[in-house]
């Protein structure tokens, strides 16, 4: 049998794990720490994990890899010059590591994303068929070099560079890309939207093989925006060896208690989408539905630690918010409640709020019946989208930065808005639990200027 790789995707957090195998043995490449996922794809092929490899210590998630390598017995390989607190088979650049007689990887040094990031060339008897390059070479771009700290990420970003090239002169054309970040990941410098690629693809549209070091780092670095501040906590949880996941179902919460945390200023939040949390919620609760990327904004704007209680449509709704939520080392929600929005108010129809929500459109025609200046709009875009153009007279505070910042934002019903809607409505949620008066602006940024909007750059603004 041919060498086959299987990919296990993990949308939410923007990564990619893999599992490759020659239809008896198979190697596990930077598993998500909800291992069952793995286990049931290794099930269903028949296959046994003899290997579980990690490309570097990850800063977006909590690995699997420790306790998958113990479940299933299987050799755990981490860069030797990685200081953990495991047990685990040291590998360095050069290293071969035979996974059976028919398919074997390649050690290769690729720091850039992190000083000892390793990558690892997937040869079978016919020679090399990808490499797994973690947060090196991604589809379009590379890994972010900055999340060691800034006074590295100009060092790292010519490490890149000089990796990238490597990989490239290392292996033909077509060698398939197996990249863990860069499908949404913070972890990737830039976003692609393809599925798939080769070595020799990336060498026609991928900036760090078109362009020369000085320029490369300088693209890079100009580029990067922030990243969840979550990603403090997982470099060090990964290297001190993460437990395994625990998926039972957290404590039910009845509407007493619901409130008692609610008064008590706790985060309550509603898994629902942002529509039905318009439609109806209970007043206080903060909308970070599960339709969108909950775990990565809930987990940047919650203060690390806080009791989080998670409300949902149905315990399946709960339980998968769960998962996403233990994927970043957010354990165990202090309760949980599922239902409708009467049962959480214990029926009182006077805990129950509403949202307002316009479309960029309700926006203009709102400034022209207004006094100059019209209504406040809040953009909560990242600095990047901002730069990029805005509202004309907006007021910028990127979401990360709101919760910390709510005293700022001026006087006045506030229409809010992001990029789709979603961050928008999280950000309509803080403002409304402080007891201002929102309208969320559920709509595609693209539509502000086919609204007549005008739409300006921090360089057009008058001084």
């Amino acid at each position: 049998m041919t060498i086959q790789v299987e990919v296990i995707e993990t949308s939410s957090l923007g990564d990619r794990s893999y599992l490759a195998h020659d239809g008896h043995v198979a190697v596990v490449i930077d598993p998500q720490r909800d291992i069952d996922r793995v286990l049931a794809v290794a099930g269903r092929l028949g296959v046994r994990v003899s290997h579980v490899v990690e490309t570097h210590l990850h800063n977006d998630y909590v690995s699997g890899g420790l306790a998958l390598a113990r479940v299933t017995g299987a050799a755990y390989l981490v860069g030797g010059a990685e200081e953990v607190g495991f047990d685990r088979v040291p590998v360095a650049g050069g290293d071969r590591i035979a996974v059976s007689e028919r398919m074997w990887l390649d050690a290769v040094g690729t720091p850039g994303h992190t000083f000892h990031h390793l990558s690892y060339v997937l040869a079978g008897p016919g020679g090399p068929e990808g490499v797994f390059t973690g947060g090196s070479l991604l589809f379009g771009g590379t890994g972010r070099t900055d999340l060691l700290g800034a006074e590295h990420a100009r060092t790292l970003a010519r490490h890149q560079h000089a990796s990238a090239r490597r990989l490239s002169a290392l292996l033909p054309d077509g060698a398939r890309l197996w990249p863990t970040h860069g499908f949404g990941s913070f972890c990737a410098a830039t976003q692609s939207d393809t599925s798939a690629s080769t070595i020799g693809r990336e060498k026609g549209v991928n900036p760090v093989l078109r362009m020369e070091a000085d320029d490369f780092v300088t693209h890079l670095l100009e580029g990067l925006d922030t990243f969840p501040a979550y990603y403090a906590h997982m470099g060090a949880r990964n290297a001190a060896g993460a437990e395994p996941i625990d998926l039972t179902p957290a404590r039910p919460a009845d509407s007493a208690e619901l409130l008692a945390r609610l008064r008590a200023g706790e985060w309550v939040v509603d898994l629902r989408s942002r529509k039905a949390f318009a439609d109806r919620h209970l007043a206080g609760t903060l909308s970070f539905g599960l339709d969108g990327p909950m775990a990565t904004w809930l987990g940047w704007l919650a203060p690390w630690g806080t009791p989080l209680t998670l409300l949902g449509e149905s315990a399946e709704q709960v339980a998968a918010a769960q998962r996403e939520l233990a994927r970043i080392g957010i354990d165990r929600p202090a309760a949980t409640a599922t239902g409708s929005v009467e049962q959480w108010a214990g029926h009182d129809q006077g805990l129950i709020a509403e949202l307002a929500t316009a479309s960029f459109a309700d926006l203009a025609t709102a400034r022209a019946g207004a006094p100059a200046g019209g209504p406040l709009v809040l953009d909560v875009r990242m600095g990047n989208e901002w730069r990029a153009g805005h509202v004309a007279g907006a007021v910028h505070i990127p979401l990360p930065e709101l919760p910390g910042r709510l005293a700022e934002v001026p006087e006045g019903t506030v229409w809010v808005h992001c990029g789709t809607g979603y961050r928008a409505a999280a950000a309509a949620s803080l403002l409304a639990r402080s007891g201002r008066q929102v309208v969320h602006i559920d709509d595609a940024y693209s539509h502000a200027a086919d609204a007549g909007l005008p739409i300006t750059a921090p360089d057009e603004e008058p001084s």
